[in-house]
C-alpha cells in the first residue's frame, strides 16, 4: 500500500512513511491533517487562561541550545520566594487563570522542600487551581540531587498537589543528538520511564519535541513512534508540542533556520503519526501567534494559552514575555475561520465563544 493510499484509509504509519510524509507538498500533508484534526475536534481550536511561573534560572545543567539558565549568555541569576511567586499568582487569579504552570532550572542549591512546598501553598490559598508542575528533567535532577527514586519524588509531588506535569525537557530522543545538545540532561528512556509511572498513578501529563536545531527528520519521526508506543500502552498524555527551537544566546550555533513550510509539515506530520494523542498543540511562544494560527489549518488543535509571564522562551528571542489577552485571543482564532473554546489543563471545554 502506497503512502497516499495509507493516509486515505486512516493506516497507522512506520517510521520510514514519516520520513516520506516531509517529502509530499506542504498543501497535500495539510489537507490529510486537517482531515484528521477534524474528524477529532471538528472546527474547534482550543485554548486556556493560565500563567507560566520559572521560579529559578540557576541549573547545573548547561544545555547547548538554552538561554534561560544562568550562564555566562544570560549573566543576571535569581529564585524567587515563595511569597513573591504567590503574591504573583494573587493578581493572575484576579485576571481568571484556570492554570498555573511552573518549570524552572535545576537549581542545586534550594532544597527538595523549596520545591515542593510551593506546590501545597498554591493549593491552600487558591484551591480551584489546576497546579501544572515539575517536567521529568527537573523529576530525575530532584532524584538524583536528593538520593531518592524518581517513584519516591512522584508521590511527593502527588502529596504536595501537583495535577499534571508538562511535557518539556524530552528534546530529542535520540541519544547522540541529545548527547550533543543536552548532556548529563535525563536520558531519553528515562523521560519515558517517568511519564510512565506517572500515567501509572492515574495522571495525565504533556510531551514535546524540541525541533529545528540539528536534529534530522528521521529523528523526528522517532521522538514520534516513542511517544506513540508509549501512548499505546498508559493513554497518559493529552497533547503533543512541538516546539520550534530559538535561536539567541545560546551555544548551538545553528546556521540554517527552518522555514515556515518545514515547521508547518512537522505540525501536519505530528498529527498524522500520532493517532492516539488526541491533540497537537501549537505553542504559539515558540512559533510566533501567527504561524500558530495558520498551523490549526494543519494539524494542531490548541494553542496553549494566555501565559501572562514566559522567561524560557523569551529567553532566546520569543515575543511570549508578556503573554497574550485573552479577547485578543479569542479575536485572532476567529479571524482565522475557528471558534474559540476555553478549555482546562485537562481538556474539559469551560466555554466555546
Amino acid at each position: 500500500m502506497n503512502l497516499i493510499d495509507k493516509l486515505e484509509n486512516n493506516q497507522r504509519l512506520t517510521l520510514e512513511d514519516g520520513v516520506a510524509l516531509y517529502e509530499l507538498d506542504l498543501f497535500t500533508l495539510g489537507h490529510y491533517a486537517s482531515l484528521r484534526r477534524r474528524a477529532k475536534h471538528g472546527n474547534k481550536a482550543f485554548f486556556n487562561i493560565n500563567r507560566h511561573i520559572n521560579p529559578t534560572n540557576i541549573c547545573k545543567d548547561i544545555c547547548k541550545f538554552c538561554a534561560f539558565s544562568a550562564n555566562r549568555k544570560n549573566p543576571n541569576p535569581y529564585t524567587m520566594t515563595h511569597e513573591s511567586i504567590l503574591s504573583q499568582l494573587e493578581v493572575s487569579v484576579k485576571n481568571g487563570i484556570t492554570e498555573v504552570h511552573i518549570v524552572s532550572a535545576h537549581n542545586p542549591d534550594t532544597g527538595l522542600e523549596w520545591y515542593l512546598e510551593i506546590f501545597s501553598k498554591v493549593k491552600k490559598q487558591f484551591p480551584h487551581l489546576h497546579v501544572k508542575a515539575l517536567t521529568a528533567a527537573e523529576i530525575n535532577f530532584l532524584s538524583e540531587q536528593y538520593n531518592q527514586s524518581t517513584d519516591s519524588i512522584i508521590d511527593k509531588m502527588l502529596a504536595y498537589g501537583v495535577d499534571s506535569m508538562p511535557g518539556g525537557g524530552a528534546e530529542i530522543f535520540d541519544e547522540k543528538v541529545r548527547e550533543y545538545i543536552c548532556k548529563g540532561k535525563v536520558s531519553s528512556q528515562k523521560w519515558l520511564d517517568i511519564h510512565k509511572a506517572w500515567h501509572q498513578k492515574g495522571k495525565q501529563s504533556n510531551a514535546t519535541m524540541l525541533f529545528g536545531h540539528v536534529e534530522s527528520r528521521e529523528n523526528r519521526i522517532d521522538h514520534m513512534l516513542r511517544l506513540r508506543d508509549l501512548q499505546d500502552i498508559t493513554g497518559g498524555f493529552n497533547a503533543f508540542i512541538p516546539l520550534v527551537y530559538q535561536r539567541d544566546n545560546n551555544y548551538l550555533h545553528v546556521e540554517d533556520f527552518l522555514s515556515s513550510t518545514e515547521i508547518l509539515k512537522t505540525y501536519a506530520i505530528s498529527r498524522l503519526m500520532l493517532d492516539n494523542i488526541s491533540h497537537i498543540k501549537a505553542y504559539w511562544a515558540t512559533s510566533t501567534i501567527n504561524l500558530a494560527l495558520v498551523a490549526l489549518e494543519y494539524g494542531a488543535d490548541d494553542l496553549d494559552g494566555t501565559i501572562e509571564v514566559e522567561a524560557i522562551q523569551s529567553a532566546a528571542g520569543a515575543s511570549s514575555a508578556h503573554g497574550l489577552k485573552m479577547e485578543t485571543f479569542i479575536e485572532l482564532i476567529e479571524t482565522s475561520g475557528f471558534t474559540p473554546v476555553q478549555r482546562d489543563s485537562l481538556y474539559n471545554e469551560i466555554k466555546t465563544y
